[in-house]
């Protein structure tokens, strides 16, 4: 039995259970046939995270995280995930990546997003959705370039899902300073925790903008009522999507193994070898 530990919990909506457990299953049986002793299943929970009595811990020794048995077993953590020792295969975000969590993993590769508009290949996203009514719907432009509706953005309130998502907060932030804006062109910012939460922030009018990655986005207008009731007002440029992440600590035969399974995969929807 594989002592390590894999997630995908960037998309893991409760509707999609299935299918998220699917893709991991189609990964796992590609990674094994590599030789790599991959779970049977995802973690879900912190509860499900091996216990690391003495808490996590860098190359140096400096904790860097808590023992996963002292936080609350219902929930899951994404930091304490991506840092544990025994981390096999994750999802993550490039904004975690650029504050400081590149130096404690390996990338492993980069998923495709093809099958979503505002994606292409590696790259992916943000639709900028208000309320219906608010502003003309715009399509994701062919060349990938920002599309920012200044009229519409300026002095409206904006929700977004953590401070350290790309998708949601860093890349809006990037393009409004390439434009020779700032965040200060919204009358206000609120942090949502989800992007699911916030399309309903926007569509309840407790918000009136909110960046939304392409597959979120995607999602939503599968299953989430909300997103009914708002439209795509602009776009965010394209940038390189949910990298795939393994800890440092994993060996070197094993993530190019794992990389040889993901070319395997390459005809695949949504994975992609690492560029």
């Amino acid at each position: 039995m594989s002592e390590s530990i894999a997630a995908l919990p960037m998309y893991d909506w409760p509707e999609v259970r299935g299918e998220v457990d699917s893709q991991w299953a189609q990964l796992r049986d590609a990674f094994r046939q590599e030789g790599v002793d991959a779970p049977q299943t995802i973690v879900r929970r912190n509860g499900d995270l091996p216990p690391v009595p003495d808490g996590i811990r860098d190359a140096q020794g400096a904790a860097i995280a808590p023992d996963p048995a002292s936080l609350s077993p219902d929930e899951l953590d994404y930091h304490e995930l991506w840092l544990h020792p025994a981390l096999l295969f994750a999802q993550t975000c490039w904004g975690p990546m650029e504050l400081g969590l590149s130096s404690h993993v390996q990338v492993v590769g980069q998923p495709s997003y093809d099958g979503y508009e505002g994606g292409q290949g590696e790259l992916y996203s943000s639709a900028l959705v208000m309320r219906t009514g608010e502003g003309p719907e715009v399509h994701s432009p062919a060349d990938g370039k920002a599309v920012l509706p200044f009229d519409l953005l300026r002095g409206k309130r904006f929700t977004f899902n953590n401070l350290d998502s790309m998708s949601g907060m860093i890349g809006l932030t990037r393009d409004l300073q390439a434009a020779g804006e700032s965040l200060d062109i919204f009358s206000s910012r609120s942090e949502s925790g989800g992007h699911r939460t916030s399309i309903v922030t926007v569509a309840e009018g407790r918000a009136d903008v909110a960046a939304i990655d392409c597959e979120s986005w995607a999602l939503a207008q599968r299953f989430e009522p909300a997103a009914g009731k708002v439209v795509i007002v602009g776009w965010t440029e394209r940038r390189k999507g949910l990298p795939f992440i393994t800890a440092r600590t994993t060996p070197e035969n094993t993530v190019r193994a794992m990389r040889e399974a993901l070319a395997g995969l390459a005809e695949q929807p949504r994975i992609q070898r690492e560029g």
